[in-house]
């Protein structure tokens, strides 16, 4: 069975599929799963941005991680609140960073957030 994502969402999904293999090493049919659908992918073209996702889905991870820590820290609703509005930036740096991999790559697929 042949799967074929937007190159955008595919070089997302492998950096957070390697972010979890890195955190857990729990996932590893999961990783070479991505790994074998981006072999077509010239990774040289997109090494930087494909860098900056690893980066940037470490740091979501982290703050995931912290609000999980936080229901049992009992941490005031202020300081979730500035992590949740956090993750929402980074989510939104994260949409630039695809469109970007979708524009070097010459995948028409972009993605739009609106109200963000």
């Amino acid at each position: 069975m042949e799967f074929k994502f937007p190159v955008m969402e595919l070089v997302d999904r492998y950096a957070i599929a390697q972010v979890k293999y890195d955190s857990t090493g729990a996932n590893l049919e999961e990783l070479l799963f991505y790994e074998l659908q981006k072999a077509h992918v010239d990774k040289i073209l997109i090494w930087d941005e494909l860098q900056a996702f690893k980066i940037l889905h470490n740091k979501i991870w982290t703050l995931e991680d912290d609000f999980k820590k936080c229901r049992i820290d009992g941490t005031d609703l202020a300081e979730i609140g500035r992590r949740a509005l956090e993750i929402r930036d980074y989510n939104q740096f994260r949409v630039n960073l695809k469109n970007k991999v979708a524009e070097k790559l010459n995948d028409p697929v972009r993605e739009i957030k609106t109200n963000v």
